[in-house]
C-alpha cells in the first residue's frame, strides 16, 4: 500500500508540473502574441517557426506565409543578405555570438519592398529538439521621424534666429550708410544745380550729375535693403508694377551680371497699377530672381531670366519670373513651397524662400504658384488684385502724408537738430534756398535750450536718434512746454523703422523723410504745406 500511495504522490506532483508547464506556456504565448514588439522565432538554419500578431502587422506577412521561410528572405534587405547569412554560418560553426544578447539597430524590410529602421534583440532557446533564436523587433520609424522633426525645428530655429541677425545687421548698415549718402546725394545736386549755365564749368557738372546718379542708385539700393529688413504690419496701397521690378532687378544686377545672367522684360505698360504692400511685394519678387538665378548657376551655355506681366483673364495682375535653368523636377513640385525644403547644397539655402513669398503673396489677396516656363527652366506666376479706380479709397504709405501744414515756403526760421552735421547742413541750404534762416544744434538739449531761450521757430526738423536727447525727448518736451510747436516739426529718420520707432512716428501723427533724401525730397515737402497763420 506504501508503494501505491508514493507512486499516487509521484504522478500526482508529475501532472503538477506539467499543468504549470502547460499554463506557462499559455501564459507565454499570450505575452508574446499581444507584445506591442515584433518577435519571430527561427530555428538554428533561420527558418521561422512563428512570429506574433505585431510582426505580421510590421513586416505584412502573415504566420502561415512566414513560417517555413528563411527570414533573412523574408525580412533582411539585399544589400544586408550577404552579411546576415555569413554571420549564421559563423554563429553555427564557431559558437561565437555576434549580436545575441545585444540590442542593435538595422534595417529591415518589408513585404511591399519599404525599408524601415528597427532594434534587434535576440535570444538564443536551447530545447531537447534544437536550438531556436527569439528576434525581438522594434520598428523605430515614428522615433525616427520625431527625431528628424526635432532636428528640423532645431534647425530652423537656427536659421531663424540667423535670419533675424542679418536683418539686424542690415537695418544697422543701412543706418550708417544713409547719413554719408545723403550728404554725397545731396552735395552732388546742389553742385550740379550751381554749375548749371555755366559753360566753362560744363565738364563739371557733368561729373556732377554722374555722382548724383550714382549716389541716387546707392539710395535706391539701401531702401530695398531697409524693405526687406522691415518687420513692419503690410501697408496695402495703389502700386506701379514697372517700376518696383525694376528697383528689384537694379538691387540683385551684380550677382546676375556676374553670373552672366541676361535679364528681358516683357512689360505690359497699359496693366493698372495693384493693390498690395510694396514692401512685401519687393521681397517676393527678390526672392524669385535669387533663386532663379541660384538655379541658372548648374547651366552651361545661355543663362536667362525673363520677366513677364500682363492682366489675366479673372482681371488680376500677373508677374511671371521665368528662367532657362534645369527645371523642377515633377518629384517635388508638391514640396517646394514647404518650408525648409531645399534641393540647395548645405550652407547655400534655407528652404524658407519660397515658403514665405507664398505667404506674403496671399496675405496680399493673391498667390504664388508654378506656371509653364516658355525658356524651358522653371516659372513662377504671382497672381495680385488690381487696385480700384478710385483711388480716394486707398491709403497711403507715411512717406506721401510727409507734409507739414504749418512748414511753407517764405517762414522765417527753422532750428535743425542732428547729431550728423552734415546732414542737419544740408538741410539748412536745401532751406535756405526757400528762404528759410536756420539754427543747426547736434543734439536735443541745445535745441531745448534755443527754444527755452524764446526763439520763435516756424519749422522744427529733429533726428529720430540721437545719443544726447532723442527726437521722441525733445517733441515730448515741446508738446508739454510749446504745444504750438508741436504741429511744426518734422522728422528725420535713417534707420530701418523698428517697432519702437514706427510707433512712436503713428501715435505723434508727425511727417518724417527717410534718409538718404535729396534736396528735391526737402523741397517737396515744404511746397506741399500751407501758409502758417501768424
Amino acid at each position: 500500500m506504501r508503494g501505491i500511495a508514493k507512486k499516487s504522490v509521484s504522478k500526482r506532483r508529475a501532472d503538477e508540473r506539467l499543468t504549470n508547464l502547460e499554463r506557462d506556456a499559455v501564459v507565454y504565448a499570450a505575452v508574446v502574441d499581444s507584445a506591442l514588439d515584433a518577435v519571430i522565432v527561427v530555428d538554428d538554419a533561420g527558418r521561422v517557426v512563428t512570429m506574433n500578431a505585431s510582426a505580421e502587422t510590421t513586416f505584412g506577412y502573415s504566420k502561415s506565409e512566414a513560417i517555413g521561410r528563411s527570414i533573412g528572405e523574408l525580412i533582411v534587405p539585399d544589400h544586408h543578405r550577404q552579411a546576415h547569412e555569413a554571420g549564421m554560418q559563423r554563429y553555427s560553426a564557431t559558437g561565437v555570438p555576434h549580436v545575441l544578447g545585444r540590442r542593435v539597430e538595422m534595417e529591415a524590410r518589408c513585404k511591399d519592398g519599404t525599408i524601415i529602421p528597427v532594434e534587434l534583440a535576440i535570444t538564443e532557446v536551447k530545447l531537447l529538439d534544437g536550438r531556436y533564436f527569439t528576434a525581438n523587433l522594434r520598428d523605430l520609424s515614428a522615433a525616427k521621424s520625431a527625431a528628424a522633426e526635432i532636428q528640423r525645428q532645431r534647425e530652423a530655429l537656427h536659421q531663424s534666429e540667423k535670419l533675424g541677425a542679418i536683418g539686424s545687421l542690415l537695418a544697422g548698415v543701412a543706418h550708417e550708410l544713409n547719413n554719408p549718402l545723403s550728404v554725397v546725394l545731396g552735395q552732388a545736386t546742389m553742385l550740379q544745380e550751381e554749375l548749371a549755365g555755366h559753360a566753362f564749368f560744363e565738364a563739371a557738372g557733368i561729373r556732377a550729375k554722374q555722382i548724383q546718379t550714382a549716389a541716387e542708385r546707392c539710395a535706391r539700393v539701401v531702401r530695398s535693403f531697409m524693405a526687406i529688413a522691415r518687420q513692419n504690419k503690410a501697408e496695402k496701397r495703389s502700386v506701379a508694377v514697372a517700376p518696383l521690378l525694376d528697383s528689384a532687378l537694379e538691387l540683385l544686377a551684380y550677382g546676375l551680371r556676374s553670373n552672366g545672367v541676361a535679364v528681358y522684360r516683357d512689360y505690359d505698360e497699359t496693366m493698372p497699377e495693384v493693390f498690395v504692400d510694396p514692401d512685401q511685394l519687393q521681397q517676393i519678387v527678390v526672392n524669385l530672381i535669387v533663386n532663379a538665378n541660384q538655379a541658372l548657376q548648374e547651366v552651361e551655355g545661355n543663362r536667362a531670366i525673363e520677366i513677364r506681366t500682363f492682366v489675366g483673364e479673372d482681371d488680376h495682375a500677373r508677374i511671371v519670373v521665368d528662367d532657362s535653368g534645369p527645371g523642377i523636377s515633377a518629384v517635388i513640385e508638391a514640396q517646394i513651397f514647404d518650408p525648409f525644403f531645399t534641393t540647395k547644397p548645405l550652407g547655400v539655402g534655407t528652404g524658407i524662400g519660397l515658403s514665405i513669398s507664398r505667404g506674403l503673396a496671399e496675405s496680399q489677396g493673391g498667390r504664388l504658384a508654378l506656371t509653364t516656363s516658355m525658356l524651358s527652366g522653371a516659372a513662377f506666376e504671382l497672381t495680385l488684385p488690381l487696385a480700384r479706380l478710385d483711388g480716394s479709397e486707398l491709403p497711403k504709405n507715411s512717406a506721401e502724408q510727409a507734409t507739414v501744414p504749418h512748414l511753407a515756403a517764405g517762414a522765417l526760421r527753422a532750428i535743425i537738430v542732428d547729431d550728423e552735421i552734415e546732414i542737419a547742413k544740408l538741410i539748412a541750404e536745401s532751406l535756405s534756398r526757400k528762404g528759410y534762416r536756420s539754427d543747426v544744434v547736434g543734439s536735443g538739449t541745445e535745441a531745448q535750450a534755443l527754444i527755452a531761450s524764446g526763439s520763435d521757430y516756424d519749422a522744427v526738423i529733429c533726428d529720430l536718434r540721437m545719443p544726447d536727447m532723442d527726437g521722441p525727448a525733445l517733441f515730448h518736451w515741446i508738446k508739454t512746454h510749446h504745444p504750438a510747436l508741436a504741429d511744426r516739426v518734422v522728422f528725420v529718420t535713417g534707420d530701418a523703422l523698428g517697432p519702437a520707432a514706427g510707433r512712436f512716428l503713428a501715435e505723434s501723427g508727425r511727417p518724417f523723410l527717410e534718409k538718404p533724401f535729396t534736396p528735391a525730397d526737402v523741397a517737396r515737402l515744404i511746397a506741399g504745406s500751407s501758409q502758417r497763420e501768424h
